[in-house]
């Protein structure tokens, strides 16, 4: 079968539509499953033209990773990740703008945590999300940051993960209990689902605050879930946590460290979207693979579920406070992320000597 031939994607702006070319438009990016028909290449750019406004009141004036799948996603394939690539797959992140943009795509500097500079992909239109999936973009990866503030996020979140033998329906449970605890210390938090089993709670904050102390905000909120039952654990080790429970990933508040950004697509069966909603919407969720490619320019028809998240900045002081004031100290950072003060061994429990460590969990020689 020869190649098809190029297309456009008209996109609205506030002035002229931008046209973004789209090559290869049929080239099959999700093959069918007895749920959803086959997706092409054309759908993916004309499902992000379609929720182009809510897309950028939730991810807009920001730094992004692109999840690029050029060759389109199957089942069985992998993502390329690990310091220095380790697992080498068919998808791969571009912290970078890829080459060819065109002239109108801007760019924001960052700084990773090991202080390398990178210019990434500042989403300031739709249009610019219709070219990233044009190059093969799936999930969109914002910073918690706005581009005139790189250093103080505006938004802290919740990613709440089941662990084996846990369920959607955990994750509900589990992000109802965050909605109370973030209620009763005043702070109006908006979820999604998370376009798998997961779902994530964001809250606008003022932009005040470091990195590590939007991070501690978390351990802090996670720890009172934990002393509440419900189901959640902060273990950072994966053997350490209960079967059937719910992980909240503290560390996806650092710098550099990113979720899959509202609306986006991901690389699973189906073309799934980590679907903003209400809380009443959550709760009525029995599949959240109902909610694709497909059906969520419809179900955004009905309003946007997040149009007020913007409306009020919290401060971060309850839930610093919350840190403060319940037992347990740091936890681990991430791998990629330098030593830091206070940090537990970066070492298995299980695998881990107490006389090859000292009190402040640095590995001693000999």
């Amino acid at each position: 079968m020869s190649p098809s031939k190029a297309t456009t994607v008209s996109v609205p702006t506030k002035s002229e539509p931008r046209e973004v070319r789209v090559s290869s438009p049929d080239r099959v990016v999700y093959e069918a499953t007895d749920r959803t028909s086959e997706v092409s290449k054309l759908q993916v750019c004309e499902y992000f033209a379609a929720v182009g406004d809510a897309f950028m009141a939730a991810n807009g004036d920001r730094p992004v990773a692109l999840e690029r799948w050029p060759s389109g996603w199957r089942e069985g394939m992998k993502l390329t990740v690990g310091p220095a690539a380790q697992q080498q797959g068919e998808g791969f992140y571009s912290k970078r703008l890829p080459k060819g943009a065109p002239d109108w795509i801007e760019t924001v500097r960052v700084t990773t945590p090991n202080g390398r500079p990178i210019d990434e992909l500042c989403l300031t239109e739709p249009a610019a999300a219709v070219w990233a999936a044009q190059m093969g973009t799936l999930t969109f990866h914002p910073w918690a940051v706005r581009a005139g503030d790189v250093e103080h996020p505006d938004e802290f979140r919740i990613d709440l993960d089941p662990q084996e033998g846990a369920t959607f329906a955990d994750a509900q449970r589990v992000a109802d209990a965050s909605r109370e605890l973030l209620a009763e210390l005043g702070i109006r938090g908006f979820a999604k689902t998370s376009g798998n089993r997961g779902i994530h709670i964001y809250v606008r904050i003022e932009p005040r605050f470091g990195f590590d102390e939007v991070r501690h905000a978390a351990i802090g909120f996670g720890r009172e879930l934990e002393r509440r039952g419900v189901g959640a654990t902060t273990r950072w080790w994966k053997e350490e946590r209960p079967a059937g429970s719910i992980f909240l990933d503290f560390n996806q508040n650092l710098r550099d460290r990113t979720v899959a950004g509202a609306w986006s697509l991901r690389p699973r069966p189906g073309a799934p979207v980590s679907t903003p909603m209400s809380w009443s919407q959550l709760a009525d969720v029995t599949d959240p693979r109902d909610f694709n490619v497909f059906s969520v320019p419809e179900y955004l028809a009905d309003g946007d579920p997040w149009a007020q998240i913007d409306d009020v900045a919290h401060s971060l002081e309850p839930l610093l406070e919350l840190w403060e004031s319940l037992p347990g100290g740091e936890l681990n950072f991430p791998p990629d992320h330098p030593k830091m003060p206070g940090e537990p061994p970066r070492v298995q429990p299980s695998k881990k000597v107490a006389g090859h460590w000292d009190s402040d969990g640095n590995k001693l020689d000999g």
